[in-house]
């Protein structure tokens, strides 16, 4: 009798779905013309650890083309990336931006 519960309430191990992994999505900085370059490449450095030479190369993207992709990450991360740059931009009085799209 107990195994026939426990069945009732159980799944086989290979009927269980395949997991699918997590969308992807690119975290983007946008141009603004009140933003100093050196800020911006400190943020780069700050949330996403790049190497100067790639934060500058990332910031003069942004500054050359209008946005810039950062990083790619799932979405809850891209998210809270994108949360703490924009607070620490304007804990610092500057109108950086940030968004997302899906990768």
């Amino acid at each position: 009798m107990k195994n026939n519960v426990n069945k009732e309430y159980t799944t086989e191990v290979g009927s269980q779905s395949e997991l699918k992994e997590p969308s992807l999505y690119q975290v983007l900085l946008h141009k603004d013309d009140f933003t100093p370059m050196e800020f911006v490449v400190s943020v780069l450095e700050k949330f996403f650890y790049m190497a100067r030479p790639r934060a500058t190369e990332v910031m003069l993207d942004a500054h050359a083309k209008g946005k810039a992709v950062c990083g790619i990450f799932a979405k809850d991360f891209a998210e809270s990336k994108i949360s703490q740059i924009i607070e620490y931009a304007e804990g610092h009085e500057f109108p950086l931006s940030c968004s997302m799209e899906s990768a």
